[in-house]
């Protein structure tokens, strides 16, 4: 038996290049681009439907082309009803991103271009995408507290309908822009853990929403966009910034894992925590909530002198939506909102210059050996 010389091994794929892309670019020392924009000057310019638009279709709008970007994307929010009675038969205590997982899945029978993986037919079941998923979140959560889906409103931006979906009232301009520039710095992230899930899922050639219910189950987990959830958690249990060390060092003798610090790619801190930050001390001030940040801005003081581990958004993010009264549960599939952009490009990307994904592994296991027949035992039966 001949076997391979022993491959190079990097554990989670780290700093192995496993593709190209024109969409977004992370730089390691604290930098973000959408491409070639710097996310901290579309943050502050931009709306969400540029993003989107600029993700897509690789240039920003002009203001037509926005304004009829924005007008298909309001035209499409309404779920079927079928995937609405779906929705009602699920447990009342699913978690918000099983429901939305379960529900992109089930929307995929409905889309007439399932399986027409043409860049223009990509492009428009993005755009469906994009639509639907900020309404199988606020439905799907009214329902689970016993409520009615309530109608959309054309005349919100994405991050208005959202608002107004959830709670019944169109908020407030100033919560509409953070939740704009949020979903701005949420919007794509190069090859991120979910992302990743989604191109292997659609190298396949399988259609953009096998490939997103493949990214939806992997931004679930804790290590990924489930880290705000986690982090809200630690906030409340801290609940004030004279705490904050304390809890910190604990933790650490502890060798406990602490969500909101590190990152596999930014070496410098995380392009997106000023943003963030100030959205928070913004918010915290004008909603009379401005304990949460000094335990942040604590807690990242401390990891970044122990352990030289800098703070990255979702450590930010939780307090954030927390102060925007959405419930914890929700922190992740808001995040599914914005990413649901930069997934879709990332698939029709990946469709357009496809190329099965496919790495090898490091065997582990035992040395060949030869097989050896179970003992009888003897019976003669």
């Amino acid at each position: 038996m001949t076997t391979e010389p022993k491959p190079a091994y990097s554990p989670g794929l780290a700093g192995v290049i496993a593709g190209e892309t024109e969409i977004c670019w992370v730089d390691p020392d604290a930098g973000l681009m959408y491409r070639g924009y710097d996310i901290h000057e579309m943050a502050e310019k931009a709306n969400f439907e540029e993003v989107a638009y600029l993700l897509l279709n690789g240039e920003l709008p002009t203001v037509a082309e926005r304004e009829e970007f924005s007008r298909a994307l309001a035209q499409e929010r309404p779920l079927p009803k079928e995937v609405l009675e779906m929705m009602r038969l699920l447990p009342k205590n699913t978690h918000p991103m099983d429901m939305l997982r379960t529900g992109v899945s089930m929307l995929a029978p409905f889309d007439p271009e399932l399986n027409d993986n043409s860049h223009e037919a990509n492009i428009r079941k993005a755009i469906r995408l994009i639509a639907k998923v900020s309404t199988l979140i606020a439905d799907g959560y009214r329902i689970q507290q016993g409520e009615n889906p309530l109608p959309e409103r054309p005349d919100l931006t994405l991050a208005g309908n959202i608002f107004y979906k959830l709670t019944g009232e169109v908020p407030q301009d100033y919560k509409i822009r953070m939740m704009d520039t949020i979903f701005i710095l949420y919007a794509d992230h190069e090859f991120n853990a979910s992302t990743f899930a989604a191109r292997v899922t659609a190298a396949t050639l399988a259609d953009m929403y096998a490939a997103v219910t493949s990214a939806c189950g992997t931004l679930k987990g804790p290590l990924h966009g489930g880290a705000n959830e986690e982090s809200m958690k630690m906030l409340d249990e801290i609940k004030t910034a004279d705490r904050a060390e304390k809890w910190m060092m604990n933790a650490l003798a502890r060798k406990a894992k602490i969500m909101g610090f590190g990152h596999r790619v930014y070496k410098s801190g995380d392009s997106r925590v000023p943003i963030m930050r100030e959205i928070g001390r913004d918010l915290g001030k004008r909603v009379g909530k401005d304990q949460w940040i000094p335990i942040c801005e604590k807690l990242e003081l401390t990891m970044e002198r122990e352990k030289h581990l800098c703070a990255n958004v979702d450590l930010y993010a939780a307090p954030v939506f927390t102060m925007l009264e959405f419930p914890s549960e929700l922190n992740t599939p808001i995040f599914a909102a914005s990413r649901v952009a930069g997934w879709c490009a990332h698939v029709v990307e990946q469709h357009d210059h496809n190329r099965l994904i496919r790495p090898r592994s490091l065997y582990t296991g035992p040395a060949a050996r030869p097989y050896k027949a179970p003992a009888s035992n003897g019976s003669g039966a």
